[in-house]
């Protein structure tokens, strides 16, 4: 699937070149609209078989220890690994109450408020993750996912309960970073993220993030010479 997606944009980038025209896969190339998003739908299969089903009702759909362990896991480490889903300065700026896009951590069912959105039933149910922007490597994003997951199921890690109304308007809800600053200093001390990737990986991204921060704090943006050339 990461090969699939990295091929997509590709090829738009080529057929948008071919027309005289370009595309962005920016997370939010205009303030004025609704930011890009890469929505991740996820279930684990063994022998051929969804193994998110099971007996369980929670909520509206019956459903594994796996099932809830792995959602438990997944929504849990969304800070710990926040970089992958959202890697650029850009990237959050996208994350703005009642645009579609998620604010705060938590699931719900038929939710587009939620961060996390499960859907469908049976041989179908999955868990729909919203909180990654179209900028995002899809191989750490999907990374990420099973990471977070897989560590919910080995640490029986419960799902908080499932929320139901305008997740916007939940002030009590952990809300995602607000900048790549904020995420990168999580991500770095982050027990989980070095333990799943390693000590390596965890030290040549965060490197990475920060030299983007600092080049984005020394750089001297159109917002700052539209408010302040005359003015100051």
């Amino acid at each position: 699937m990461g090969d699939r997606h990295v091929i997509f944009k590709q090829c738009l980038k080529e057929l948008a070149e071919a027309a005289g025209m370009s595309l962005t896969f920016m997370a939010k190339p205009d303030a004025a609209r609704a930011g890009s998003s890469c929505h991740i739908h996820c279930s684990l299969w063994r022998d051929g078989k969804n193994a998110f089903p099971g007996t369980q009702q929670l909520g509206r759909a019956k459903v594994s220890d796996t099932f809830r362990w792995f959602l438990g896991g997944w929504l849990k480490h969304v800070p710990d690994v926040m970089p992958f889903y959202a890697p650029t300065i850009n990237s959050y700026k996208r994350y703005v109450d009642a645009s579609w896009a998620p604010t705060r951590l938590a699931w719900s069912y038929d939710n587009r408020t939620a961060g996390f959105r499960v859907v469908g039933e049976g041989q179908s149910l999955r868990i729909e993750c919203r909180i990654a922007g179209a900028d995002a490597n899809p191989y750490l994003a999907l990374a990420a996912c099973l990471a977070s997951g897989l560590e919910g199921i080995a640490n029986k890690i419960e799902p908080p309960d499932c929320f139901v109304g305008d997740v916007y308007a939940a002030r009590n809800l952990e809300r995602v970073p607000y900048t790549l600053a904020q995420s990168v200093e999580r991500f770095e001390k982050s027990e989980f993220a070095k333990r799943a990737f390693g000590a390596d990986v965890l030290e040549h991204y965060a490197h990475f993030f920060r030299s983007e921060v600092a080049a984005f704090d020394k750089a001297v943006t159109d917002w700052e010479r539209k408010r302040y050339f005359e003015r100051i």
